[in-house]
């Protein structure tokens, strides 16, 4: 049985409700954002600042950085070091699903993982935020919202973990939502982990 499922997720792709449907399926327990606030918590880090760089690539991004940044770490670099390490600890301790945070890359090595990506068509995922998130929005907002935040996660990812968003080599298994739906997700994510 797999104890461990990372989600990876486009923007409005449904991932964190499937996670969550999974964690309650699995009695398994669930995180996402407040992984952050966690980090920020154990390491002394300002939430505020935490928050603002969250899966977020720093500004100097494509810049060199002298010998003393390397000892002088920019706040960003901490926030990464200190999600990593709490993310760790949740891998360590097993029976969760961890939505998020690049957790595919971080955890790759752990046994007893399932790594998962959802995506979903853009006109599914506009109505889904629509529906349920973004109800105040126009379409098109959505959309710029979308392409904003996936491109994001896209260098935070690269960045960081020097792998792809998205790219299926990275991950165990690539569901799409749009076409099988959120409970078909959750429960092919549950069969596999009970293998």
């Amino acid at each position: 049985m797999k104890k461990i499922i990372t989600i990876s997720r486009e923007f409005g792709s449904g991932g964190g409700s499937i996670g969550k449907i999974v964690a309650e399926k699995l009695g398994y327990e669930y995180y996402d954002k407040a992984i952050i606030l966690q980090a920020a918590r154990e390491f002394g880090i300002d939430v505020e600042r935490m928050v603002q760089w969250d899966e977020k690539v720093p500004f100097a991004f494509g810049f060199g950085q002298s010998l003393f940044e390397f000892y002088n770490k920019p706040l960003d670099e901490k926030l990464f070091n200190a999600q990593k390490q709490v993310i760790r600890k949740l891998g360590e301790k097993g029976n969760c699903v961890i939505v998020g945070r690049n957790a595919n890359s971080i955890l790759k090595e752990y046994d007893n993982s399932l790594h998962v990506f959802i995506t979903a068509d853009l006109y599914w995922r506009v109505k889904y935020m629509k529906a349920e998130k973004m109800k105040d929005f126009s379409e098109q907002k959505i959309i710029e919202k979308m392409r904003s935040v996936d491109k994001m996660r896209r260098k935070y990812c690269a960045h960081y973990t020097d792998t792809e968003f998205g790219v299926a080599e990275y991950y165990d298994l690539c569901l799409c939502s749009s076409s099988l739906g959120i409970e078909a997700c959750a429960d092919t994510i549950c069969t596999l982990a009970k293998l």
